[in-house]
């Protein structure tokens, strides 16, 4: 059996397929379908190993944030290349982590630190963390370590 994210684009799943593959390492496009008019019209990735299927499906069934790909990475440096890479060209930023690409994918971009500051034994400290997480569009690592600290 194979589970494969299957994801309905009004258009541009070529251009799409392009960023995500090279903004996630490891990643990389492994099939196009042409549709009639020659451009594709189903395009395969792996993203770091997870496969993904993006389809020009045309209007009619858009992209919401009822669904998301959520990208577990290290260190803000890594949040930060990402989230550049996914809000470029008319992306827009979303609360506590959340994007939305120019092709209306919805990301969660997520410090791999964040589970173990927000599942703190202590439930002031993982208060704090949720607290200033809500504050947040993308997520500031440092600015999570202090409120846990300070918690």
């Amino acid at each position: 059996m194979t589970v494969t994210t299957f994801l309905w684009l009004e258009s541009g799943a070529e251009e799409a397929a392009a960023l995500y593959t090279a903004a996630i390492p490891n990643s990389r496009i492994t099939s196009s379908t042409p549709g009639p008019d020659g451009r594709a019209f189903i395009v395969g990735l792996d993203l770091d190993g997870h496969a993904v299927t993006l389809m020009n499906g045309g209007p009619g069934h858009p992209l919401s944030d009822a669904a998301s790909l959520q990208l577990t990475v290290d260190g803000q440096a890594e949040v930060d290349r990402l989230w550049a890479a996914l809000t470029a060209d008319g992306g827009t930023p979303g609360p506590c982590g959340w994007l939305t690409d120019r092709f209306g994918l919805s990301w969660q971009v997520v410090p791999a630190e964040l589970p173990e500051l927000m599942g703190s034994p202590d439930p002031a400290r993982a208060g704090a963390v949720a607290t200033a997480l809500r504050t947040m569009s993308k997520i500031d690592v440092a600015a999570l370590r202090a409120a846990h600290d300070q918690g």
